[in-house]
């Protein structure tokens, strides 16, 4: 195995962690309505399970209102179920025959410690996937030391590049849970 192709991949399995995090904090809602809080959820429409998007428009009305149009009326109970049954969510739809609006509560302050506390759980399990990728690509350089295709000092040259990778995505991560944080515990 080439020690540049172990190098490469390491990154990509850090980029992934770091667009997982990115992409599950995305998730968290702040008590301000925004469009990408819908993103994980599939509606039951024309016999299968379709992301939300495919069967309707999402849009900001005002800070604390989404009102979701579906493409076909039909689907409208559908959206309003899925949205109300999705676990993470916590929100009561209401629909007037034409639109789905979704009322975003503020939030309380126990609730806000709850997604907190969350952002850190997110954070430690993005930042251990990233030390299983370092955990792995160190092996494969051993094995590569071993059978004599790359030389001690490449391995510590290869070893710290790794590392240095580690530190400035796990940085990155921090401070993006930081602010999410802030975001969420600001009143």
């Amino acid at each position: 195995m080439d020690s540049g192709n172990i190098i490469a991949k390491t990154e990509s399995a850090f980029k992934g962690a770091r667009e997982h995090l990115n992409e599950e904090l995305m998730h968290l809602r702040s008590g301000r309505a925004n469009a990408s809080m819908l993103d994980g959820v599939v509606v039951e429409a024309y016999g299968t399970t379709l992301p939300l998007k495919q069967v309707g428009s999402v849009s900001v009305s005002d800070a604390q209102m989404l009102q979701i149009i579906p493409f076909d009326p039909n689907n409208l109970q559908a959206i309003a179920n899925a949205i109300r049954n999705h676990p993470s969510l916590g929100l009561n739809p209401s629909d007037d025959g034409h639109v789905v609006r979704l009322q975003i509560p503020p939030l309380t302050e126990e609730r806000r410690r709850e997604l907190a506390k969350q952002i850190s759980e997110k954070l430690e399990e993005a930042i251990v996937r990233m030390r299983g990728a370092r955990h792995e690509a160190l092996r494969q350089l051993e094995n590569a030391k071993k059978d004599k295709l790359v030389s001690e000092d490449e391995v510590r040259r290869f070893q710290k590049s790794i590392d240095d990778n580690l530190s400035r995505y796990r940085s990155e991560m921090e401070a993006a849970a930081k602010a999410k944080e802030a975001e969420i515990l600001k009143i």
